[in-house]
């Protein structure tokens, strides 16, 4: 049993890989959903409101990068199975995300967004992976991710302005979270790998 928990943990990807592949998967599609805010708010407000705008930014968001993270899921998860696993953890954070943000406003309630989010993402990475222990690891990595790619997106939207701001907007958001995603599932990954291994062992010498 521990020689396959071994093996199984040669199928997660490297940190590196795992960092790569979230930047640029999640940043082109951070890009599009931020489009669809770039050129469509209004018309977006107007169709579904403000709650549901959101949730169909959410929704984008979740189908669009299921796929993209789910080819970092190796022993527990696999597509389709990960839409599952990755939907309830964006979902966490979304929803977290909206309540503080629209009960503070302003920094206050972008930064208190940013760390339940964060915090609510982790728990449910760090369940579905059987490696609750990483919990607070991972709720700094997708805090700090989150908090780089949002605010420095914000800050050149600010600087820039009108549609060319939403998109660098998106692209900063994408690229740094993304970047932290993907950590986020390769540290959970070995340390479920670990912990699986660890309970087995102990398993076996009471058996």
């Amino acid at each position: 049993m521990i020689e396959r928990a071994q093996e199984h943990s040669t199928l997660v990807a490297s940190l590196s890989r795992s960092i790569a592949t979230g930047a640029i998967g999640f940043g082109l599609i951070s890009l599009g959903v931020f489009a669809t805010v770039a050129f469509g708010e209004r018309a977006m407000y107007k169709t579904f409101g403000l709650f549901g705008a959101y949730l169909t930014w959410t929704v984008l968001f979740i189908l669009l990068s299921g796929a993209v993270f789910g080819q970092l899921a190796a022993v527990r998860w696999r597509l389709p199975s990960f839409y599952l696993l990755f939907g309830l953890a964006f979902f966490g954070y979304a929803a977290g995300w909206m309540v503080a943000y629209f009960t503070l406003r302003n920094t206050a309630g972008e930064l208190a967004g940013s760390f339940i989010g964060s915090i609510l993402m982790a728990v449910v990475f760090a369940g579905g992976f059987n490696s609750l222990r990483s919990t607070l690891k991972l709720s700094a990595v997708l805090f700090v991710s989150n908090c780089l790619g949002y605010f420095l997106g914000s800050a050149l939207n600010h600087s820039f302005g009108g549609r060319l701001g939403m998109l660098l907007w998106g692209i900063a958001y994408g690229l740094f979270f993304g970047a932290g995603i993907g950590a986020a599932l390769q540290l959970v990954q070995v340390d479920g790998v670990r912990t699986d291994s660890v309970q087995t062992e102990r398993k076996s010498r009471t058996a």
